[in-house]
């Protein structure tokens, strides 16, 4: 990936492969449109996204309570519970428990929170191997690159890619590009993986206060293939993943994969309550910002995502730009409402990716205001200084166009003039807007005077 760490720039470099683009953008759209036929198949879709909203309102209201309650119960079960402050202290913790049972490999599925906390990269530094198990996670752990998308990671590589990829990696014959050989050949080489790791790590999907466990919801399996077979299951959870009880898990489960891919549910939606006889679990549960976002009123309803992509599925922005165009874990509408949390700075220029269409709010199963937080995100970015120096000075100067009825008059004269006789003034590369499409014929006149012409 480029070392270039601004959207616009790194979009500019996604938008340079025309063909990718647009079937990244279809393949995208095509899963909206899943979502859209599932959702419509359930007579009482919005009361389920309304009662999952609720749920999780009263969970990060009450969130130290049911903490306390999860840790507990979980602890009873003869779960290991931990509690990491930030990335570098769950690094530590999980680095920790391998390095005392002498593990130098560990099989990890997927999970966005140690792809936040730079967990492999990590691991690596110490000696460490970590072979990512989920299909999509292992092609661009091969790549060397990170998930472009939350639910589909390789969505930006083609099969041709992939193939070359496996020829390389894991011996396939050159050319090889049929989906069905590319599975068979992961399938083969993740078995021995499976097989031959006495550790393995999975992220945790919804965590129920009520009884100390946790659910992992995956297609493929390799949550439990890794879990089943290892000695040792180190479980990664966000403190915000609780929900209150069990009978809660079937408004989310409905709404999740629906969400994500269109399907009814997920292939696999696996409990872990407590380890078997001779082995561990371990459950690090990881603050890492997320109580300083709770803090913050405007904010705070972003920490019920469930990570479903649905916003990412349908953003035109995301769609057209690439999930690594938005340089931080997590991608899309609700990457660049949760970025700014951690380092406003770094992220300031995420909530201006969007059209603030409306879109991912209209979408998001647990109803977050997403387009309204990317416009309020904007608003402290530039109160606080960190917006480009450029655009600040823009909208400045339009402040005062617009502030001046006279002003307006004269700069909308002066603009017609110009792109009417000297059309290179606006029609060239230093403009944005014409580097993708073509400048508007300029009117005649303003509709300020053609009313002053007819209004009688």
């Amino acid at each position: 990936m480029s070392e270039l760490k601004d959207h616009a720039a790194l979009a500019e470099n996604f938008n340079a492969d025309e063909l990718r683009v647009n079937w990244h953008d279809e393949t995208l759209w095509f899963i909206r449109q899943k979502r859209d036929r599932s959702a419509h198949a359930i007579p009482d879709w919005e009361l389920l996204r309304e009662t999952a909203s609720q749920i999780k309102h009263n969970v990060l209201s009450n969130l130290s309570e049911y903490l306390e309650q999860f840790e507990a119960n979980a602890k009873a079960n003869g779960v290991i519970v931990h509690w990491a402050v930030d990335a570098r202290e769950h690094n530590q913790i999980v680095h920790g428990i391998l390095k005392k049972h002498g593990v130098k490999e560990m099989v990890k599925s997927k999970s966005m929170l140690t792809e936040e906390c730079h967990l492999n990269d990590y691991l690596a530094e110490n000696g460490i191997e970590v072979i990512d198990s989920d299909l999509g996670e292992r092609i661009v752990q091969l790549a060397k690159e990170p998930p472009s998308h939350i639910v589909l990671p390789s969505i930006h590589k083609k099969k041709e890619e992939v193939g070359e990829l496996f020829h390389k990696h894991l011996g396939t014959a050159p050319g090889v590009s049929d989906p069905q050989v590319l599975t068979e050949t992961a399938r083969q080489h993740l078995r021995e993986k499976f097989l031959t790791r006495r550790a393995a790590l999975t992220g945790v999907n919804f965590a129920i206060a009520e009884t100390g466990e946790f659910v992992v919801c995956t297609n493929e399996g390799n949550a439990d293939m890794g879990a089943h077979l290892a000695d040792v299951h180190i479980a990664s959870m966000g403190i915000e993943k609780l929900i209150p009880q069990r009978k809660h898990l079937g408004v989310f489960l409905r709404l999740l994969a629906r969400s994500a891919t269109g399907q009814p549910i997920t292939t696999y939606s696996s409990h872990f309550k407590k380890p078997r006889k001779g082995h561990e679990m371990h459950l690090v549960l990881v603050d890492n910002g997320r109580s300083i976002h709770l803090g913050r009123e405007d904010f705070r309803n972003s920490l019920k995502c469930i990570r479903c992509g649905a916003c990412m599925n349908t953003c035109p922005v995301y769609r057209r730009s690439g999930g690594h165009s938005y340089h931080n874990a997590v991608a899309g509408p609700i990457g660049a409402i949760l970025a700014p949390n951690f380092d406003m700075k770094k992220a300031a220029d995420l909530p201006f990716a969007s059209t603030l269409c409306g879109s991912c709010s209209n979408v998001c199963p647990v109803k977050i205001d997403i387009h309204n937080q990317l416009y309020k995100w904007r608003q402290v970015i530039v109160q606080e200084g960190y917006a480009d120096s450029k655009k600040t000075l823009g909208m400045k100067a339009m402040t005062q166009t617009f502030a001046s009825p006279a002003t307006f008059r004269l700069a909308g004269k002066a603009g017609r003039w110009f792109m009417r006789n000297v059309p290179l003034a606006v029609s060239n590369k230093l403009n944005p807007w014409y580097k993708q499409r073509e400048m508007p014929v300029p009117p005649k006149e303003s509709f300020g005077e053609w009313y002053r012409k007819n209004r009688k």
